[in-house]
């Protein structure tokens, strides 16, 4: 039995049906030289493979085979026969069934009841990589985050690898940085290019209901993932629980801040296939014990002038600006972070929606950042009835 499935796989008359929705299958191929039905059992199996896969080359077309990875590898082992994609090729282009909302649910449901979960699971966000629209290609990222995804990639190609030389405590992430930099962007579009769920939890939200019921959730939150394996768990606010213990601290936060120790340390990318990635903007108040469970700490720093410039040319690329200078904004926007360069571009392009213009100009990009610095800096000021309401007149 590999992962659940018995192997070798074996078709009867009733999964045939099923995967195929044909109403009668053994009757559908009966006529062929090389099928043949055991009465007993009802497995319909092949006499002679090779003359099924070459009378199956003959009638099939090739989009149709270059969606089949395992026909493919057949083909390609054949001496007599031709592919018309690569094994990896046709790989690629099927989605797998970890990627299926409907599966997702499926397994949800299977695994948890919706009377005693059902406060447990609207903590947690279950997203479908085909939910996802963000992509590795549409971010902008420092040289250190690129060579910590390739390495989990690779890590999750090699798994078994991995787990045959000792290597277990692999893939536990924490991702640090101001907000806006796209610590939750990336594990969102991580999870996209992988084609696996992404789990994700608030941990503020978990500690803001019921304290003593903390600790609990933890647990189960841990639980979906594994359930959901393979995925991307990926706990927001982390410091929010893991935060530096103190003598005075309440007796139902240390029990959820040991439990979410130990849930960190029994998990794991080689044995459970969950991707573990933690994200904080306060790392000063990450207890020392927390950091030591992750084997990366990834940093998410605002972005320098030339990543401005970049991601400006990425956002814009389905825009249409007149005589746009990226390099120019770049300069004018210094401290910003990724989302707030993103909500200069819509203010700009809202800007311009309201004198019915589809095509927006460097002056209304321009106009768009002093009008955010004006709300950043309101939002920054010290509002205080009264003195404040004078100075404001």
């Amino acid at each position: 039995v590999v992962g659940g499935v018995e192997r070798p796989l074996k078709a009867t008359s009733e999964t045939t049906r099923t995967a195929t929705g044909v109403d009668h299958p053994w009757e559908a191929v009966s006529d062929l030289l090389f099928t043949q039905r055991t009465e007993f059992s009802g497995e319909i199996s092949l006499t002679q493979p090779a003359m099924a896969l070459e009378w199956y080359r003959d009638h099939a077309d090739d989009d149709r085979l270059a969606e089949n990875p395992t026909v493919v590898a057949a083909l390609e082992l054949a001496e007599d026969l031709d592919a018309p994609v690569t094994h990896e090729e046709a790989r690629d282009s099927v989605r797998p069934i970890q990627a299926d909302r409907v599966w997702i649910d499926a397994l949800l449901e299977e695994y948890f009841d919706e009377d005693e979960d059902g406060e447990m699971l609207d903590l947690v966000s279950v997203q479908a990589p085909e939910e996802i629209e963000t992509t590795l290609a549409d971010l902008v990222l420092t040289g250190d985050q690129e060579g910590e995804i390739q390495k989990i990639v690779k890590a999750i190609e090699h798994r078994e690898y991995l787990a045959s030389i000792g290597l277990r405590e692999i893939g536990k992430l924490l991702f640090v940085g101001p907000p806006g930099t796209g610590k939750t962007t990336v594990s969102r579009a991580l999870a996209h290019e992988l084609g696996i769920p992404l789990v994700e939890v608030k941990m503020s939200m978990i500690t803001s209901q019921y304290l003593g019921e903390t600790a609990k959730n933890v647990e189960k939150t841990f639980e979906v993932a594994k359930r959901l394996s393979p995925c991307i768990l990926f706990i927001d606010e982390f410091d929010s629980v893991a935060k530096t213990r103190r003598s005075d601290e309440h007796a139902a936060l240390k029990r959820a801040v040991n439990t979410l120790l130990k849930s960190i340390d029994e998990v794991s990318l080689v044995r459970d296939e969950v991707l573990l990635i933690g994200a904080t903007n306060h790392p000063d108040q990450l207890d020392a014990a927390a950091w030591r469970r992750f084997d990366e700490i990834v940093n998410f720093p605002k972005p320098d002038r030339d990543m401005r410039s970049d991601i400006l040319r990425v956002v814009t690329r389905e825009m249409q600006i007149a005589d746009f200078d990226p390099e120019e904004v770049a300069d004018r926007t210094s401290g910003l972070t990724g989302s707030d360069l993103r909500m200069v571009l819509r203010e700009a392009v809202l800007g311009a929606l309201t004198e019915d213009r589809m095509t927006i100009t460097q002056e209304d990009v321009m106009e768009a950042v002093e009008d955010f610095e004006e709300r950043d800096n309101l939002k920054n000021m010290d509002m205080i009835d009264g003195e404040g309401a004078e100075v404001l007149g």
